[in-house]
């Protein structure tokens, strides 16, 4: 029998021998049968308890199979899920925390790199030399409107409710400590405020000139990362944070109207009435609103060629994803451009071959801000898809600086960013992953410019030009083609015309030479 205690890695043949006497030794001994004995025991009771522990965890999971199907009846006993509570919860969110499948084209763009606000970024590292800035700009608005904390924590906390309902998700910790959820909504409401009110009437006497943040060093070199961020989609305060702060300062209720004046003056100045723009969630959502508040101010008509004309599309029709030229192409078939009336991303028609575009300032910002707002568009479903839909739009007419140049000619496009390259790249990229509505306006001007371009004879005006006006060597082998073929057809018909010419009757025989007249003085 081999021994259990014979080497498994011996190291020399001593070692061997001595557990091999030592195995010996123990057989031998009075005490084998029972050393046998407990060891078959030990592992008897080893399997049993084996059997017993996989036996316990088997019940336990069908414990909770079963409790999970009991609960799912109780619900169904309950009518189930009423789409009207469903639609007055999704009617809540106004806030979103973006998902990865979005942030992965370009995660700095919808992350703040100054201050945070709301309950999505707060605390983060490299934004807590904010948090003190924060907390002077609030000790400095209840000292100016000489209310008490407490009647402004109470005021906050009574909708708690509502403004966690803003956001989704809400992360467990922000649901369970309501206190310091109603302090973070003020904190963060408060600064903004007086951010707003800083920028737009000047340095107030309580903040000193050379203030980091406030003074005049800090509206230039920190403002604008400020600003910037407060168009984060994740960085947003819900408006009523921010109307309860201003009603409680000025001791009436109109501070709707007075907090979205504040916000135009600051990012959008020369802006149209607050009351236009409606009820408006957040920051974000006044800026949206201002950037679209006027739709088209001329009618576009969309016909088809040669065989009808009506005003509207047909299903069908809609369903057919036609192409759009780009800018160069659109004006090598006759296609012109121009300025639309107003600034309002909206405002965008075609008609008697004059296509009308916003101006549009695209700058070391546009990136950030237009991404935050087509997220806005993908995840709430209210918003709305004009932004998203302008943006495809200028991406199908922008394929290169080429295209850049010719609008920038036509006062469209204000480029403040560099080069005509960086602003095309740019448009190119904001398209990406998007989906665009196809039953908007931007659609009828869409399908009117592609039937136009389908007409024959501006068919072959963009080829002659395509062909023969591309560079002026062409132009001159044109021109030249052109002159000579000219010159032929002037040859071929004085040819023509002097063989059909009919003889003089006073003249002779072109054959005899006729004789000279004699002279008479």
């Amino acid at each position: 029998m081999e021994s259990p205690l014979q080497s498994r890695d011996s190291e020399g043949d001593g070692r061997s021998d001595n557990r091999w006497s030592l195995w010996n030794r123990l057989r031998n001994s009075d005490t084998f049968p029972q050393t046998l004995s407990l060891r078959r025991t030990l592992r008897r009771r080893r399997k049993q308890n084996l059997r017993y522990w996989t036996s316990k965890l088997r019940d336990i999971m069908n414990m909770e199979e079963r409790k999970w199907v009991v609960q799912i009846k109780e619900e169904l006993k309950r009518n189930g899920i009423s789409s009207v509570h469903e639609k007055e919860q999704w009617k809540r969110h106004s806030i979103y925390k973006i998902p990865s499948r979005v942030t992965a084209l370009n995660e700095k763009a919808y992350k703040p790199q100054a201050v945070s606000f709301g309950p999505y970024h707060h605390g983060e590292k490299h934004l807590k030399d904010m948090e003190d800035h924060k907390h002077r700009a609030l000790l400095h608005f209840l000292k100016r409107c000489e209310k008490p904390i407490e009647l402004i924590f109470n005021c906050v906390d009574e909708v708690a409710e509502e403004l966690r309902g803003s956001y989704n998700p809400v992360e467990q910790i922000w649901m369970q400590d309501r206190a310091r959820f109603v302090q973070m909504m003020i904190v963060d409401g408060c600064f903004m405020l007086e951010i707003l009110r800083v920028n737009n009437d000047g340095i107030a006497d309580e903040y000193a000139e050379n203030d980091p943040v406030f003074g005049e060093h800090g509206k230039l070199n920190v403002m604008p990362y400020i600003k910037r961020d407060m168009l984060m989609l994740e960085n947003q305060l819900p408006f009523t944070v921010l109307r309860i702060l201003i009603e409680v300062q000025n001791g009436r209720n109109q501070g709707e109207e007075l907090v979205m004046k504040e916000i135009l003056k600051f990012f959008s100045p020369g802006t149209p009435e607050t009351r236009t723009l409606g009820k408006c969630m957040h920051v974000l959502d006044v800026y949206r609103k201002s950037l679209i508040h006027q739709g088209p101010t001329h009618r576009t008509r969309v016909s088809t060629p040669k065989r009808r004309r009506r005003l509207w599309l047909s299903e069908e029709e809609h369903g057919n994803d036609e192409i759009i030229r780009s800018a160069t192409e659109l004006h090598d078939a006759g296609i012109r451009f121009r300025k639309s009336r107003t600034n309002s991303l909206g405002d965008v028609s075609f008609g008697d071959g004059l296509l009308r575009l916003p101006t549009l300032v695209v700058d070391d910002t546009t990136e950030y801000m237009f991404l935050n707002l087509i997220a806005f568009e993908r995840l709430h479903a209210e918003a709305g898809n004009d932004v998203t839909s302008y943006i495809f739009f200028m991406d199908t007419i922008i394929d290169s600086e080429m295209y850049v140049a010719l609008l920038h000619r036509k006062g469209i496009l204000v480029n403040a960013l560099g080069s005509d390259k960086a602003v095309a790249k740019l448009f190119n990229s904001l398209s990406k992953d998007i989906a665009v509505d196809r039953q908007g306006v931007l659609d009828v001007v869409r399908m009117s410019l592609s039937n136009y371009c389908k007409k024959p004879w501006n068919i072959w005006r963009a080829n002659l030009i395509h062909t023969y006006f591309r560079n002026p060597w062409a132009i001159v082998s044109l021109v030249a083609a052109v002159f000579l073929f000219a010159l032929t057809i002037v040859q071929t018909v004085y040819t023509i015309a002097q063989y059909y010419q009919p003889p003089s009757p006073n003249s002779s025989s072109s054959f005899l030479k006729p004789s000279p007249k004699s002279w008479h003085p």
